[in-house]
């Protein structure tokens, strides 16, 4: 029976041997499996911060995008009425002083002027200052150069269209004569 019993423990401890190597491999594998879906965490977790970022600067490029065609939106339409505005004071000019008869008919026009560059104005619209500055490139598009010698010289002496800006954007350069 002693016989029987040190086989009988030999077999258990075999199988316990035998059990305990499988559940070390077990647990082998399962630390890898560990490792691997902890990585593939780290994984998701850095895609999800890029991911992130990407969307912070999307919103702020589409916002920033929303504020330029708000600020800048109505460009094509100022720049169509402006010629109407050149035709408005060319014709004010030509009916200065003509005839006392039509001087009421010619105040009502120039109060309607005045109220479309009043509108203008008021929707960021602003008249490039020419006369007596000094030419700047970025302003100013010089079709003529002036021989004064009283003036020193890079001043504009004269103003052939006026330039416009429209929040503080260049529409349209004032087309001027510059001092020698």
């Amino acid at each position: 029976m002693e016989n029987t019993v040190n086989e009988k423990d030999l077999n258990t401890q075999d199988e316990v041997e035998s059990n305990l190597e499988a559940t070390k491999d077990e647990i082998e594998e399962n630390v890898k499996d560990f490792e691997a879906l902890s990585k593939e965490l780290e994984d998701y977790k850095n895609r999800f911060t890029r991911l992130s970022a990407d969307f912070q600067n999307y919103k702020k490029r589409i916002e920033k995008e929303k504020s330029e065609i708000f600020k800048f939106g109505s460009e094509k339409i100022v720049t169509d009425i402006l010629p109407v505005i050149d035709n408005f004071e060319r014709a004010i000019q030509s009916a200065e002083g003509n005839n006392e008869e039509s001087e009421g008919f010619f105040d009502g026009i120039q109060l309607i002027f005045k109220q479309l560059i009043d509108v203008l104005n008021k929707h960021g619209v602003e008249e490039i200052e020419a006369i007596e500055k000094e030419f700047d490139p970025n302003l100013h598009h010089a079709v003529m150069q002036d021989e004064c010698g009283d003036v020193e010289a890079n001043i504009i002496t004269g103003v052939f269209q006026k330039g416009y800006t429209l929040n503080s954007k260049v529409i349209r350069p004032s087309m001027v004569k510059v001092a020698k």
